[in-house]
């Protein structure tokens, strides 16, 4: 896939720092790795309804940064309480971590704000001590091209938010934005069930 990138607190730069750069370098081969192919293949090998690309570029970073030693699900704080979903890291690895961002666009903000909560002291005892965040969200032309929800947060959006949050965002971050595939989109035909399903619908020039 092609990406973009936009630098929150020289996040880029830092992520060239020799401390980061191969763990950066992991999370750019990943994403740099994962062709039109790939994205056709599995989705169509998927056994649930679908209407998106999501889950399909969920499933490849997960497979691609777990082969690496990235932990999935890594808890920010130790305590008992802050277990859930909305406390844990997609990924981390030394001391990066990474969000996937595909859901509503109501998140964006905590979103952005967890790697902070993973790199600032805390009364909370944490569990990981980020000094890098890594935020992935999809273009609106991403949006569009994979079947995405309207109503999902993207990188457009997401720049919206840095400059307002920029005091509560102290973690220098690289948020990344996914660029549509080249090659194939999906469109939305309904079943017999009316259900809206994702078919993937070949470009040709």
């Amino acid at each position: 896939m092609k990406f973009r990138l936009f630098s929150h607190r020289n996040g880029e730069t830092i992520a060239n720092d020799s401390e980061f750069s191969n763990e950066w370098s992991e999370i750019k081969e990943v994403l740099s790795g994962i062709t039109d192919e790939d994205l056709i293949n599995e989705f169509e090998s998927r056994t649930r309804v679908e209407k998106s690309i999501s889950l399909t570029i969920n499933k490849l970073i997960k497979d691609r940064l777990v082969a690496k030693g990235w932990a999935e699900e890594s808890p920010i704080f130790q305590s008992k309480d802050h277990t859930s979903g909305k406390w844990r890291l997609d990924f981390a690895k030394g001391k990066i971590s990474v969000e996937v961002a595909f859901n509503h666009g109501g998140t964006t903000a905590w979103n952005l704000l967890k790697p902070s909560l993973a790199s600032e002291y805390n009364h909370i005892d944490k569990a990981i001590q980020t000094k890098l965040g890594i935020v992935i969200f999809a273009t609106s032309k991403m949006r569009k091209a994979g079947g995405f929800d309207n109503a999902i947060g993207t990188l457009e959006k997401a720049e919206t938010y840095l400059k307002p949050m920029f005091s509560l965002l102290p973690c220098p971050m690289v948020i990344i934005g996914l660029e549509a595939p080249e090659t194939f989109s999906i469109e939305h035909k309904k079943d017999d069930k009316n259900r809206k399903i994702g078919h993937v619908v070949k470009n040709y020039f």
